[in-house]
């Protein structure tokens, strides 16, 4: 399939070719927007206002090859090389995962339990979780931790981006080894797909498969979090776990094991159960 569009000039035929061979996403026309302001350098409102404005050649084919990318299920998020995430605009690398919107229910459950003190964010990825606790809730100041020393680089970034580097200390380690503070607070998006599960190319080629998988059962990575927590929690603290939408059950029970019950709960969009928070009995 041609992939070529930069023979049409004016924005609107532009974007009205692009969705064309973006036919088959859900997203088609956000995406093919998103990459003509990233080719042409217009703001959206400049590209509502102009539908009929002439690209120079250079954005024309610039746009081309973006599209090219996208139509081989490259995100448009790793194409521009950030994503949104609660309100704000974080810097992803293939090392880190690409921050998904149902995470930010888990992020506002744990900014509704937890007002003040310390927090271990575990496998912090691009820091998109740690970065908005502490963005969001001056009172908070956490650790964030990653087995990738490349994912805790882009994570650092992102915390100077938004001026709350000092208030965040990042840890080269696996889960929780090493770390010896009580908090308040450990939350995780841990990996929890099925070692043999099949994925879209958009997540399959692109996410970094540490971030996803949690096993033969996607379970693994709770295992490891509710037997090495209680060593980090202060008194009455919270353990907060994104999960897939048919693991609750056994994720409860696999904390349950360790002494620890279920006392919220936070739903995605859809419906689904996408968070849960754990105290200690």
């Amino acid at each position: 399939m041609t992939t070529d569009v930069a023979g049409v000039k004016s924005i609107q035929n532009l974007l009205r070719e692009a969705r064309k061979k973006l036919l088959g996403s859900e997203t088609a026309a956000l995406d093919s927007r998103l990459l003509l302001e990233a080719a042409s350098g217009l703001s959206q409102s400049e590209i509502i206002a102009e539908p009929g404005r002439e690209l120079a050649d250079e954005q024309r084919q610039t746009f081309s090859a973006l599209i090219a990318r996208r139509i081989a299920h490259e995100p448009v998020s790793r194409i521009l090389g950030s994503r949104e995430f609660y309100g704000r605009e974080f810097k992803v690398t293939p090392a880190v995962l690409d921050p998904r919107a149902d995470t930010e229910c888990v992020v506002t459950l744990a900014l509704n339990l937890l007002k003040s003190g310390q927090f271990i964010d575990v496998g912090t990825g691009s820091g998109a979780i740690a970065v908005t606790l502490c963005a969001e809730n001056a009172a908070l100041t956490g650790i964030a931790s990653d087995i990738s020393e490349a994912a805790l680089a882009v994570a650092k970034q992102n915390a100077e981006t938004y001026g709350i580097g000092q208030r965040l200390e990042f840890r080269h380690t696996s889960w929780l080894e090493g770390i010896s503070q009580r908090v308040e607070l450990i939350i995780s998006n841990p990996p929890y797909i099925r070692d043999d599960a099949v994925l879209p190319p958009d997540v399959i080629n692109f996410d970094p498969h540490l971030a996803l998988f949690g096993g033969s059962d996607g379970l693994a990575s709770y295992r490891e979090l509710a037997n090495q927590s209680r060593t980090c929690l202060a008194e009455n603290a919270y353990v907060i776990v994104e999960i897939g939408h048919e693991q609750a059950q056994a994720i409860s029970e696999i904390f349950a094991a360790h002494k620890f019950k279920c006392v919220a709960k936070a739903f995605d969009i859809a419906g689904f159960i996408r968070g849960l928070a754990f105290q200690q009995k």
